[in-house]
């Protein structure tokens, strides 16, 4: 029988991430009739040459599903939505705010891996939250190193062994990778002590934090456009890795090739684990992210067969929003380190791009009218944003109440001196005058200087400054009236410096303490 050779463009939902393309194309390559196969992640699609006196295109499109992926049908090129997008972003965006409002967020992210005292615990979180992403990546070749080969029966420990030897190799390739990438980052810190340089790290805090949302994006499959900026590893070197972990019989190889594989919460913690600066510290922050993907790794055939694939999909969306959160907690870090994108501007941008992204959803006819519709809803966001945070400032002013407030303000041999006393879990916000320079004590009583805010970053007037116990003192010049943003060293702790014009009363408390 003569074939009868066709090619047909598929639309693919469901994809997440680049092994999602590998997986399917993989398939689809093995599949008796299919000549060809060529699925794009990016674009969405899948281009498939087969024999259709050996395979129908029902049966290709069966195979896909079976996968848990779906064909997409129709002329409809969103895969969600409006009200589906609307309502998961002000769902991301509130619950980031929410967190960040209250400083739980400092609790959910990894701080600068150098110091061993702080922050690791929640790597370990992190892992346990994007297994539900390596379940969907990896669940099959998982499964695949667990069931018996030949019909063989396992009973016992052997049932065990396999899943065991699989999530051990993927534990020590990535502790290797997390211990390369940390001496790579000593390397470039020229072997200093505190790691690399406090801007290099928030830049590439930023790097893994749009990483990290992007990746959440489209695990959520928002916008499928978003998918070409997804990182990802070269197309060729991703299939022969991927190949190599298929045709390997023994887990445990199979799960050290796990570390080489495309995937973006690993990217993201690989850069972190490069801005540690310490091989031991970045070997450290991969071991603990790779012992949190485990639990779910290990038991994905009961979970998988107690909660079923509606359930697992719900949970899977709930990772994904977190995923999210997470990124932009840890671009609100990048930020206030980097000293690029403070806390207002960063929510300031998530609105406008969450707007722009709603009308990307919308219909158009023409492509030049989505475009020029997109950028109209930035602009338009922006300048309202802008415009109410001016009015704000206009009101706190005419109201001549600052939101900061001393402990107390005296002026002695020219200089204005302010009294401070420090918390464990925030900084204080201060208010001085313009032109006059600042003596600032703050009072640190026992137990409130730990880990994460022992060193104080004032970026615009280059201040360094280690907290201990008992007095500190830190002098600068204020500059022109405005506010002043300063952090911990890790971006986490937040406090300000609200500078008024000089001769302003500046209202310290103590009237409203009197009052009482």
């Amino acid at each position: 029988m003569e074939s009868e050779l066709k090619t047909k463009r598929l639309r693919i939902g469901g994809m997440t991430c680049i092994s999602c393309q590998n997986k399917i194309e993989r398939k689809l390559r093995n599949t008796a009739g299919v000549k060809s196969a060529d699925v794009s992640y990016g674009a969405g699609t899948a281009t498939i040459a087969y024999d259709a006196n050996i395979i129908t295109m029902r049966e290709i499109e069966a195979v896909i599903e079976k996968l848990d992926y779906h064909v997409l049908h129709g002329n409809g090129l969103q895969e969600s939505n409006i009200s589906h997008v609307v309502g998961t972003l002000v769902i991301v965006v509130s619950l980031y705010m929410f967190l960040q409002q209250f400083g739980i967020l400092n609790l959910l992210v990894p701080n600068q891996l150098a110091d061993t005292k702080m922050g690791y615990g929640m790597l370990f979180v992190i892992g346990l939250i994007t297994s539900i992403h390596c379940v969907a990546m990896c669940g099959g070749i998982n499964l695949s190193q667990c069931i018996p080969r030949g019909g063989a029966k396992r009973s016992g420990m052997s049932t065990f062994v396999p899943a065991f030897l699989y999530n051990l190799g993927r534990v020590v390739s990535y502790t290797v990778i997390g211990f390369l990438l940390g001496f790579v980052g000593l390397l470039f810190s020229s072997g200093s002590e505190v790691g690399l340089p406090v801007m290099t790290q928030g830049i590439l805090k930023l790097i893994a934090g749009v990483f990290m949302v992007i990746m959440g994006i489209n695990m959520l499959g928002l916008f499928p456009w978003l998918r070409k900026l997804n990182p990802r590893m070269p197309k060729i070197f991703a299939r022969k890795i991927g190949a190599e972990k298929v045709k390997s019989k023994s887990p445990l190889i199979v799960g050290l090739f796990n570390g080489l594989m495309p995937c973006g919460p690993l990217q993201s913690m690989q850069i972190v684990a490069l801005g540690s600066g310490n091989p031991i510290a970045g070997a450290l922050s991969m071991f603990l992210f790779s012992l949190g993907t485990v639990p779910l790794m290990l038991g994905l055939g009961s979970v998988v067969s107690a909660l079923g694939k509606r359930f697992t999909q719900k949970v899977m969306t709930v990772g994904a929003v977190l995923v999210v959160v997470l990124g932009l907690a840890m671009l609100s870090q990048g930020g206030s380190l980097s000293g690029f994108l403070p806390p207002d501007i960063l929510l300031l941008i998530i609105l406008a791009l969450c707007a722009a992204g709603v009308v990307s959803c919308l219909p158009f006819q023409q492509p030049t009218h989505k475009t020029i519709s997109v950028v109209a809803a930035l602009g338009i966001t922006v300048v309202l944003l802008v415009s109410w945070n001016g009015l704000n400032a206009s009101l706190d002013g005419d109201k001549g109440s600052p939101s900061a407030a001393n402990d107390g303000i005296q002026v002695l041999d020219g200089k204005q001196v302010i009294n401070s006393t420090l918390s464990s879990g925030k900084y204080p916000d201060i208010i001085v005058q313009a032109g006059t320079p600042v003596k600032w004590v703050i009072d640190a009583p026992k137990g409130s200087v730990n880990g994460c805010n022992n060193k104080m970053l004032i970026n615009d007037y280059g201040i360094e400054y280690s907290l201990k116990t008992g007095e500190n003192v830190i002098e600068f010049m204020p500059g022109k009236a405005g506010t002043v943003q300063y952090n911990c060293w890790m971006g986490m702790i937040r406090g300000s410096i609200k500078i008024v014009e000089a001769g302003a009363v500046i209202d310290d408390g103590s009237a409203a303490a009197d009052s009482r």
